[in-house]
């Protein structure tokens, strides 16, 4: 029990930047279990239907689970290879859910450079480098984490006109893995001849792109839960491709309409739990201030580790 209320404190305080004791910030959950959604296409044909559970394998069945790892399972993103009766609060990311596990790895950028843009997922690159797609709403700060990630100005040009990229733009990482800035979707301001349904445009790479290892769904913290990003996490899980939220603009303490971020991300989260029935990984980002970047990359980096084994 002990350990149990020393994770629940550490998570709340995580989220919220005035907690309250009294409330639970944790309502993340989904009908597709996150926790067995990362990908290793090596298990077979078809990487979708050979998701891997996370700690099922190293706990057995027949002793019965305690409070607190079914506190973990419940609240906590497991990686591969985690014993949830093993996880400490020094394992848990900060302004996260997520735990670090054995996988995780070297997470630094020394290089990083634009490949192409494609118009279609069959004209993206034919390797074998494993990826993460950037998602979100237009006007998200998709460009500008992607800057943060590799801190290098602008080589994901930012617009303050929202719906300015309308192409699948990759970008490689330390020559052996790809980010995938994906055309923002809630905004229809593009010229008619560029105009697009986004998820008739994105549904070809989702679905058939094998060395899609995640899609980071970027969510503004900054304005209350919007039904266009519910709708893309809905459909995300629905055809079981792996996410994580990722909260941007969480440096701003109060915005117009008087909710700091962290009320906005438990509103989120609290309309996600009707479709979720275990937590997908979480975590809090700004841009401008710096805030989750290092995290964020050490996440990636054990799933792609992970998926690379």
């Amino acid at each position: 029990m002990l350990v149990r209320n020393r994770l629940f404190g550490l998570l709340a305080s995580s989220v919220s930047l005035s907690p309250s004791p009294k409330q639970c910030p944790f309502t993340l959950s989904c009908k597709v279990n996150f926790s067995r959604s990362i990908r290793n296409p090596k298990l077979g044909p078809n990487p979708r239907s050979h998701v891997t559970t996370t700690a099922s394998k190293t706990t057995k069945q027949s002793q019965p689970m305690s409070d607190t790892a079914r506190f973990v399972r419940t609240v906590l993103f497991l990686p591969p290879g985690v014993d949830p009766d093993e996880v400490t609060e020094d394992m848990i990311l900060p302004g996260s859910n997520i735990v670090v596990g054995p996988y995780a790895g070297h997470s630094q950028i020394k290089e990083a450079e634009f490949v192409k843009s494609s118009g279609r997922a069959k004209d993206c690159p034919k390797d074998d480098r494993p990826e993460f797609g950037i998602v979100g709403r237009s006007n998200v700060g998709k460009s500008s984490l992607i800057n943060a990630l590799v801190r290098k100005k602008e080589i994901a040009l930012t617009s303050k006109k929202p719906g300015k990229t309308q192409l699948i733009n990759h970008f490689l990482v330390n020559k052996s893995w790809y980010i995938v800035d994906l055309p923002g979707y809630g905004f229809a301001k593009a010229p008619d001849a560029a105009r697009m349904d986004w998820f008739s445009f994105t549904k070809g790479y989702f679905q058939n792109r094998e060395t899609l290892v995640g899609v980071l769904l970027l969510i503004d913290a900054s304005v209350p839960p919007q039904k266009i990003d519910l709708d893309c996490a809905n459909w995300l899980g629905r055809n079981n491709i792996p996410m994580t939220f990722v909260f941007t603009k969480c440096d701003k303490m109060k915005v117009a309409k008087g909710r700091r971020p962290d009320e906005n991300i438990r509103s989120f989260q609290e309309l996600i739990r009707e479709n979720y029935p275990q937590h997908p990984p979480w975590i809090m980002t700004s841009s401008v201030t710096g805030l989750g970047r290092d995290e964020l990359l050490l996440h990636m980096s054990q799933l792609r580790n992970y998926w690379d084994q």
